[in-house]
C-alpha cells in the first residue's frame, strides 16, 4: 500500500471510497472502534468503552440461502495488479489498494476502512462468521500446537515466537444439495481356510448395488487463490451456521478479501469434495449391510437437485516463525482457535522413531514366533 500522490501512475485504477458505518467513532474519546471477538461488539482500544452491534431491522440475523440456479455473477474474478484508490473518511488521505482487498487500516490515521465489498462483476458478501478467538488466544494456541510437535526439534520449541499475527477474513462458497446417487460395487468377506498345515485368509466377493440419497449441508469452498490451501484444510471444519447477515462492523479492524474464485468453479470444486464424502458414506453402507469386511470397484451416478449457495467471509489468523534462518507459516482459526502449519523437522528424532518402530516389530515377530 503506498500514498497516491500523481493519479495518472494508477491509470485504470478503479476509485472508491469506504462506507461511513465503519469508521465508527468512540462516543467517550473519539478514537476509531474494532471489532472485539470476546463481546462480538465493538471496542475502543483507547479507553475500553465497548458498544453492541445492532441488527438491521429489515434483515435476517443470519446469511439466508441463494438460489445456486438463478444465480447471474457465476464467473471468476482474475484481479492481477489491479489497484483503487481509497479516501479515508476520517483523515481525507488517498492511499492505494489492492483490488481484490475488501478492508484495510488506513496508514495514516489508524481509521478501519471497510470498502464496497462488490462492484458491477462482483457478487457481495452475505454472511460473515466473526471471530470468536482473540490475538492472545491465538498466540496461546500456537505455543500449545508446536508443543506437541513430536518431530520439531526441542530449539524450536522453547524459542520459537510467532510473527505479528494478521486477522484476515477469506472468501468462503457454501453449497447445500440433495444428492441422489445409484451405485454399483463388490464387497468381500473373509474366511479362513486350511491348506495342509498352514491356515490362510481368503475373500468372496459378491456383487451389490443400490441407490442412496443424502442432504449435503454447508460444503465449504475456498473462493481465494492467494493462500496456502492445504493449511487451511488443517483448520477445518468452520461451524457457518454460526454466522451473521454481513454487516461492515464484523469486519472493521481487520483486513478483508473478497473473490477470486467464482461461483461456477467453485462447484465444480464442492461437487469433486461431496463425490468422496459420498464414496465414503456408501463404502460404509455396503459394509454395514452385507457385514463386508472390504468394498472394491465402486461405480456412482449422483445428480443433485435444489441447490442454494452462501458467499461468507470467514475468520483466519495468519502469522509465521523463524527457525535457523527458514519461515514456517501457520493459520489459526479465528473461529475455533484450532492451529494448522508446517514445522520444522528433527532428522535425529525421525531416525529415533524409526529404530523404535523397528525394534518393537522385531520383538512382535520375535514373540510369536
Amino acid at each position: 500500500m503506498a500514498e497516491l500522490t500523481n493519479y495518472d501512475d494508477f491509470l485504470g485504477a478503479e476509485k472508491t471510497s469506504t462506507l461511513k458505518e465503519t469508521d465508527r467513532k468512540c462516543p467517550d474519546c473519539g478514537g476509531v472502534m474494532d471489532f472485539d471477538p470476546a463481546t462480538g461488539g465493538l471496542h475502543c482500544p483507547y479507553c475500553d468503552h465497548k458498544e453492541e452491534i445492532k441488527r438491521a431491522e429489515d434483515k435476517p440475523e443470519r446469511a439466508q440461502e441463494l438460489d445456486f440456479a438463478s444465480a447471474e455473477l457465476t464467473g471468476n474474478c482474475d484481479w492481477g495488479v489491479a489497484q483503487k484508490t481509497v479516501t479515508c473518511k476520517s483523515c481525507g488521505a488517498t492511499s492505494v489498494y489492492d483490488a481484490l482487498e475488501v478492508a484495510n487500516e488506513c496508514p495514516y490515521c489508524g481509521s478501519n476502512q471497510v470498502m464496497e465489498a462488490n462492484d458491477v462483476s462482483t457478487l457481495a458478501p452475505n454472511g460473515v462468521v466473526p471471530f470468536r478467538i482473540t490475538v492472545k488466544q491465538a498466540g496461546e494456541n500456537f505455543t500449545s500446537w508446536l508443543k506437541h510437535k513430536w518431530f520439531c526439534p526441542r530449539e524450536a520449541k522453547e524459542n520459537a515466537k510467532a510473527d505479528q499475527f494478521q486477522g484476515v477474513y477469506l472468501p468462503y462458497w457454501t453449497f447445500d444439495a440433495d444428492t441422489d446417487t445409484n451405485y454399483t460395487a463388490q464387497y468381500g468377506i473373509e474366511r479362513r481356510v486350511k491348506d495342509g498345515d498352514d491356515e490362510r485368509t481368503v475373500t468372496d466377493w459378491y456383487s451389490t448395488n443400490g441407490r442412496y440419497q443424502h442432504f449435503i449441508d454447508d460444503e465449504l469452498v475456498l473462493a481465494s487463490n492467494h493462500h496456502d490451501s492445504s493449511i487451511l484444510r488443517m483448520i477445518e471444519p468452520f461451524d457457518t451456521a454460526d454466522n451473521k447477515t454481513y454487516k461492515p462492523e464484523y469486519i472493521a479492524g481487520y483486513a478483508a478479501e473478497r473473490y477470486s474464485l467464482g461461483l461456477k468453479d467453485a462447484w465444480e470444486k464442492a461437487k469433486q469434495y461431496i463425490k468422496n464424502r459420498l464414496s465414503n458414506l456408501i463404502e460404509s453402507k455396503i459394509r454395514s449391510d452385507h457385514n463386508a469386511d472390504s468394498v472394491r470397484n465402486l461405480a456412482m451416478h449422483t445428480t443433485y437437485s435444489n441447490i442454494t449457495y452462501k458467499y461468507l467471509m470467514l475468520p483466519i489468523y495468519i502469522s509465521s516463525f523463524r527457525y535457523k534462518d527458514k519461515v514456517y507459516q501457520f493459520m489459526v482459526n479465528g473461529q475455533s482457535g484450532k492451529v494448522g502449519g508446517r514445522s520444522p523437522i528433527s532428522a535425529l528424532r525421525v531416525a529415533l522413531f524409526i529404530l523404535i518402530c523397528i525394534a518393537i516389530a522385531m520383538f512382535l515377530y520375535w514373540i510369536t514366533n
